[in-house]
């Protein structure tokens, strides 16, 4: 207990952690046994902890706590009362070499809303330890670079937590009297208290098992609630073909006899990897046509997929503090986006990751709260999960890849692993490591690891007929950011080819060209016809290329290309220069080019229709504003929807054609997935044509879909519009779903997505509604997230966006700040838009960070938005 000279810390100002301030732990602890009484209101925790003394240091132990009641602390089996409390660091003086120390402590997993550490979910215990969570749940050194080897028994009441599940292996089990039982798991290899997982529950499992390579079965465990175990089939199917993948891809086999994956409601992210015992929020587990949509039903299978390679990229070898963070999530994204490539259309996969790269990313990269994807300092962890280092980090690793060639690249992730398994490495060793086994040089390349901000790059291309002679000329430059006034020049592998403008046919092979200086010329011989660029074919480099191709020459590329993502590329190059174009001038600007190149993709035969979906979509409004110096709202609007009008109206048999085209029984395939994106695409665009008609035919699909997929598009076409048929439709699915947390998301987020006048009264209405609550992170996404990326309804010139989601944001951090602070970036972007909606954002982010008891979390994206 604590006593009078033991008083509760007063609570220190946030200090920011600095990459350079790191030291190794003065304390190592090979060996933790952890005992737990739990119960949702009051749970007990005894660890014991072997701890061992660094060489050459004098200093305490020190364990990192928060939030819990401290019982009693024991070293070596006797009582001590010499221990205290520096903030929450519980500092233990030790005279040895090697101790053992006992601590018992208390918490409270009901009262938890942090969802962090051991916290309550509809009626589950559960953990999340990343980043430091762990240190919620008993006094330990919560960093990376302290790997233990873990025992672990639970006991609880059996008849409400029938299932005991922790890291690795079970050991034993028993039952208790009183109604109570227990369970032992050992986890026998070392791995750092964030991977630490227990979940108790009353639950059901979908079990199987996997024979890995060398002929060990796996028992493999989905647990979920007993109403959700049918959903659960897609999720094992997709573990199973993981594991085959990283065998076949990575030579990496499974290491455990048992693999568990448990979903719960109330989670802060998309999934943790904790070793043997995978946390999933159940969004990305649970799965069946009738729930998930076919971009579900491709999220489950990449984010278990994900979970998994973590066991390697991530667990095997984990980081060594937390600005290594790429280290384990970019390399782990890279690999997810490869098993998702190989298990459908590589092309379409890939035009999805730019998607989502330019759509997070890139307005990151040029806003306050940019930062290289190995950052420098910090105030709260929690706030560099970012789209820096999972999107840009899996950029920088295929960059790599594609620089080191399939062979080579593979035999450095061989080495890197075989080099480090076991211990916490730094993306310093995983360059290496790309070095010392591809035989490159990778000293400027490393550049990327420490300058934030997208690099830009222009190219122009002059030909001289008479001599045959064609001139590429290419320049780099690296915008400034906060910290960051002067960059030096990025290596920048592009992969481009030229096209013979009268012929179509290739002038030269694809090569790779290494753009590592501000500029450079590359002279072609014996070129004899006008010469069209196709440039970062596959999206070789994360970067924005600024090219003089007219909108000829783009439409020319969009039906000639042979690269499926430079094809895709130039359609949509063509699409954003004239929306641009549109936006800047303030009215109506030549569509021709567009209409043909849009018309050409429909009638292609030979294409398949997920690609071509994906092409003849438009450019967001949140893409386009960010190619504006200043950004008005409306008039990106305005210019996306006149352009989308006039390719409704004269091509609407072409749409009608494509949404009529033959419809098959529902299957999860790739050719089915494609035409049901397609006909989805086509009904938005047929809907643009404000013909009488679109209401009904949006309606019609609605009421007769059998997959979520059909229902929920025809759904978003309804919600956009103002026919009789959208209040009808919107109340059908609430009635339908009312019951189903997962799909009533969806119903939230349809609504706050919309580009409708009256948006912000609609979404301040949800906020009020009896299945509101910014308890749930699922739930809070699905309306104020959702809400803070529809530029139409967050800009509105009266400012009333602004203030509906910074009121969302102030209360949301009260019960979770990380979710919180999550959500606050659309308002630091407040410096691209005009004076009046400057004024207006910069007062809203003001206004969060005079709130008392603000959460650094959110103190810290606010302040940085403010001054960044």
């Amino acid at each position: 207990m604590l006593d009078a000279n033991h008083a509760p810390p007063v609570p220190a100002q946030p200090q920011a952690i600095r990459r350079e301030d790191y030291r190794p732990p003065a304390w190592t602890v090979p060996e933790v046994s952890l005992d737990f009484d739990l119960d949702p209101a009051t749970t007990r925790v005894r660890a014991r902890l072997e701890v061992s003394r660094r060489e050459d240091t004098v200093e305490p132990l020190r364990l990192d706590g928060a939030g819990q009641r401290l019982v009693s602390v024991l070293v070596d089996g006797v009582a001590i009362n010499d221990w205290r409390l520096d903030g929450d660091t519980l500092e233990v003086p030790l005279t040895g070499d090697t101790h053992v120390v006992e601590t018992e402590v208390e918490i409270a997993p009901d009262a938890n809303t942090q969802l962090m550490g051991l916290y309550a979910s509809n009626g589950i215990l559960c953990t999340q330890c990343e980043a430091e969570g762990f240190r919620r749940i008993t006094y330990f050194p919560d960093r990376p670079d302290v790997l233990a080897r873990y025992r672990v028994r639970m006991s609880a009441d059996k008849a409400r937590f029938p299932v005991l599940l922790a890291n690795g292996d079970p050991i034993a089990s028993g039952d208790l009297p009183d109604g109570r039982h227990w369970a032992e798991w050992h986890d026998p290899f070392p791995k750092p208290s964030y991977l630490f997982a227990l979940v108790a529950g009353d639950l059901a499992c979908n079990r199987s098992s996997f024979t890995t390579q060398s002929g060990r079965e796996v028992e493999l465990g989905i647990w979920v609630r007993e109403a959700d175990l049918p959903r659960t089939h897609h999720a094992l199917h997709a573990l199973k073909l993981s594991m085959a993948w990283d065998e076949h891809v990575y030579g990496r086999e499974y290491d455990l006899d048992v693999f568990n994956i448990v979903a719960v409601d109330d989670f802060n992210f998309g999934a943790m990897e904790n070793k043997g015992l995978n946390i999933f929020n159940s969004r990305y587990v649970l799965a069946d046509p009738d729930t998930a949509t076919d971009m579900d039903y491709d999220h489950v299978a990449g984010v278990v997929a994900h979970e998994y390679f973590h066991n390697w990229s991530g667990n095997r070898v984990t980081c060594r503090d937390w600005f290594q963070l790429s280290l384990k999530e970019g390399f782990t994204v890279f690999r997810d986006q490869g098993f998702s490539a190989d298990q459908g259309s590589a092309a379409v996969k890939r035009i999805e990751d730019v998607r989502a790269l330019r759509a997070s990313q890139f307005p990151e990269d040029a806003g306050p709260l940019a930062h290289p994807i190995r950052p420098e300092s910090y105030l709260e962890i929690s706030n560099f999960y970012t789209a820096t280092i999972y999107n840009k980090g899996a950029e920088i690793v295929r960059m790599m890849a594609t620089i080191l060639g399939p062979q080579r690249f593979r035999a450095a992730t061989d080495l890197y692993f075989d080099r480090f398994d076991g211990t916490a490495a730094t993306c310093e060793d995983f360059v290496q490591c790309m070095e010392d086994a591809g035989g490159v040089d990778l000293t400027q390349f490393r550049l990327w690891y420490s300058q934030a901000g997208t690099p830009r790059v222009s190219a122009s291309v002059t030909h001289d007929a008479g001599s045959g002679r064609a001139t590429l000329r290419l320049g780099q430059q690296v915008p400034a950011t906060p910290g960051q006034s002067d960059k030096e020049p990025m290596v920048i592998p592009l992969k481009l080819r030229l096209f013979g403008a009268a012929t179509g046919r290739p002038l030269t092979d694809e090569q790779l060209v290494m753009l590592n200086q501000a500029s450079d010329t590359i002279v072609y011989e014996g070129v004899t016809e006008r010469p069209v660029l196709s440039i970062n074919r596959g999206f070789s480099a994360p970067v924005v290329i600024e090219s003089d191709r007219t909108p000829d020459e783009l439409a020319f590329l969009s039906g000639t290309d042979d690269d499926p993502f430079a094809r895709y590329e130039a359609t949509q190059q063509l699409m954003l220069d004239t929306l641009v174009a549109g936006a800047i001038e303030g009215g109506r600007t030549n569509h021709d080019a567009v209409i043909r190149a849009v018309s050409a993709t429909l009638s292609d035969p030979s294409l398949d229709p997920a690609f071509v979906a994906e092409a003849v979509l438009l450019p967001a409004e949140g893409f386009i504003a960010d190619q504006l110096a200043v950004v008005d709202p409306e008039a990106v609007f305005a210019a996306r929807q006149a352009l989308r009008s006039d390719l409704a109206r004269q091509l609407e048999e072409q749409w009608r054609a494509a949404y009529d085209g033959p419809r098959e029984p529902y299957a999860y395939t790739p050719r089915a997935k494609g035409s049901r994106r397609l006909r989805n695409v086509a009904l938005g665009y047929l809907a643009a044509t404000n013909t009488g008609d679109a209401g009904k035919l949006a309606f019609t699909q609605f009421a007769a879909a059998d997959n979520m997929t059909d229902r929920q598009g025809a759904l978003q076409v309804l919600a956009n519009g103002d026919s009789d048929e959208r209040v009808a439709a919107l109340d059908i699915f609430y009635n339908r779903y009312a019951d189903n947390a997962l799909v009533l998301d969806k119903w939230f987020q349809t609504q706050a997505l919309a580009t409708r006048a009256d948006t912000v009264e609609i979404v301040a209405e949800l906020s009020r509604h009896p299945d509101f609550s910014l308890a749930n992170p699922n739930r809070a996404r699905s309306l104020v997230g959702a809400f803070g990326v529809n530029q139409r309804a967050l800009n509105r010139a009266d400012g009333a966006g602004y203030r509906f989601l910074a009121d969302q944001l102030i209360q949301l951090d009260k019960l979770n700040p990380q979710t919180a602070a999550k959500l606050l970036p659309p308002l630091g972007r407040w410096r691209r838009f005009d004076a009046t909606r400057a004024v207006m954002m910069r007062a809203e982010l003001e206004r969060i960070v005079a709130v008392p008891g603000l959460s650094k979390d959110l103190f810290e994206q606010a302040s940085k938005s403010l001054e960044g």
